[in-house]
């Protein structure tokens, strides 16, 4: 075989199993993420379950959720990973659980709760970040007026979205302890950019005191 040729084939066996070695990482990523978001949406379930005795309320068409939540308070503090809710957004098929902390094993697996920030149902601001390619890919077809439910271990809150913006990395206001309470969600920007993305895409609402109309 000429050696030229020689190359060429072995070239393509050398793509062939970078090909192949792809999908496996990408195999052993998805059954990871499956598998944790199995077990930390029984985990919230369990903890509810042992926890809450809500009262019946009023509901909001398109949520199982009760207004006014739960007063109990939860936990002001969680270890890295430990599971401190769900967060769902029905316009846009968005449900996904959310782990604590922002580390890359985190954002793999779920939704991250920003250290430091404040916890559903506690005054401040609430913020969590997702990678734009998994849990936070559409979070681009937001608009203001849009519902976000959360749901931990202590009650269900119910935030709509006043409106959504595109920042640099170093804008850190999004971050800032706030008056009343917001929630605000953090991912990567443009969307579909490859590499490392070189803005953020913030979504920022306030929670919601009363039945939305």
């Amino acid at each position: 075989m000429p050696p030229l040729k020689k190359t060429l084939v072995g070239f393509q066996y050398a793509l062939l199993i970078l090909g192949f070695s792809a999908l496996g990482y990408c195999a052993v990523v998805v059954a990871e993420t499956t598998l944790y978001q199995g077990w930390a949406s029984r985990q919230l379930l369990k903890e509810r379950a042992e926890g809450l005795s809500e009262p019946s309320q009023p509901r909001v068409p398109g949520f199982d959720v009760v207004l006014p939540p739960s007063s109990r308070m939860p936990p002001s503090k969680f270890s890295e990973g430990s599971v401190v809710g769900k967060i769902e957004i029905p316009r846009i098929h968005l449900s996904a659980m959310i782990a604590q902390g922002t580390s890359h094993q985190v954002l793999k697996e779920a939704a991250g709760h920003v250290a430091d920030t404040a916890l559903p149902g506690q005054a401040g601001n609430v913020a969590l970040a997702g990678h734009r390619d998994t849990f936070f890919r559409r979070l681009g077809q937001l608009k203001a007026g849009d519902v976000i439910k959360l749901t931990t271990p202590g009650g269900q809150y119910l935030y709509r979205v006043r409106f959504t913006d595109i920042v640099s990395p170093d804008e850190t206001w999004v971050l800032e302890p706030s008056s009343g309470q917001t929630l605000t969600l953090v991912t990567c920007y443009p969307f579909y950019f490859v590499g490392a993305a070189p803005q953020r895409f913030v979504v920022r609402a306030r929670r919601l005191a009363t039945l939305p109309q």
